[in-house]
């Protein structure tokens, strides 16, 4: 349950207080209204870049903007003949003080973000592996805010995947435990390059959600060395008993693997895929894209 409180908590309540708050204060000077603006700028855009948004719906992120966007025009209305600065009280002052904080901690978290979307390392160009849909990148990006493997050497630059429906989330159901409910369970999984398979496994069990079994991080999985790259690729979470290649076998772009599934380390149905050569992870791009979360294939 910790997933959808933390959810409604950062995507819910946490923008709607402070555009609240940038709407409804009756301020004093032009300066409060503009520190307390800019905070509550930054803080949007920081949660409408980092959070995953598959749980409660990818579009539903831009209804903050249009919120802020008339929260910023309406409170403008009323500071509008109000002085720059006026003289303020000590509780005044140390309120000020408050929102420069607030203001240098959102503006350094946005900062670093912007990490996130660039790489300096040579990327290795893929065919994205999935057809059918519209698919979500839940954790993606060169930046530990927007993808946690950046914290695992080896998964440098790992992406999780998942599918959205109509109404722009992962599943029917918040956090269901019936894993055809959600979007990407069973979804055809194919070869994202010519290549030989070196390593696989079929027989571990799908899990209900959201179980785990970190004794086998990959779950099922098809390790992959693709031609004209020395690294390997790891495709992982299949479906059991789901994969139609074997060990050793050379596969061709676009050539079905198996099914996407919910075996492993992992807390509902997604696909994992990460580039990995001497145990350090590798950029991975699509059609030279790289790819970050929050971004969407279709």
């Amino acid at each position: 349950m910790f997933p959808i409180f933390y959810s409604i908590g950062m995507q819910v309540v946490l923008p709607a207080f402070f555009i609240f708050l940038l709407w409804k204060v009756s301020f004093k000077s032009k300066l409060e209204w503009l520190l307390d603006s800019l905070i509550t700028i930054v803080l949007i855009i920081g949660l409408f870049q980092t959070e995953n948004w598959s749980l409660i719906g990818y579009y539903f992120r831009f209804i903050w903007i249009i919120l802020l966007i008339a929260a910023i025009i309406l409170s403008w209305k009323k500071v509008y003949n109000l002085p720059f600065v006026t003289k303020y009280s000590l509780n005044q002052k140390f309120s000020i003080g408050i929102y420069v904080v607030l203001l240098l901690v959102f503006g350094t978290y946005n900062a670093f973000i912007l990490k996130s979307y660039t790489v300096n390392d040579n990327a290795i160009e893929l065919t994205f592996p999935l057809k059918n849909g519209t698919y979500y990148v839940g954790h993606g990006g060169n930046q530990v805010m927007m993808n946690y493997h950046q914290a695992e050497p080896a998964q440098k630059y790992a992406l999780d995947i998942l599918k959205l429906n109509t109404l722009g989330t992962r599943a029917s159901g918040l956090y269901p435990k019936k894993l055809k409910k959600y979007e990407i369970f069973e979804d055809d999984l194919y070869s994202p390059c010519n290549g030989k398979v070196v390593n696989m496994k079929n027989d571990l069990p799908d899990l209900t959600p959201p179980k785990s079994d970190p004794k086998n991080l990959e779950g099922n999985h098809i390790y992959l060395v693709c031609e004209n790259h020395d690294a390997t690729i790891l495709l992982a979470h299949m479906k059991k008993g789901s994969i139609v290649v074997a060990e050793g076998e050379e596969v061709k772009t676009g050539q079905l693997l198996g099914k996407i599934g919910n075996s492993g380390n992992t807390s509902e149905p997604h696909l994992h895929i990460h580039a990995e050569k001497d145990g350090k992870g590798i950029p991975i791009t699509f059609n030279d894209r790289f790819l970050v979360r929050n971004n969407l294939v279709r």
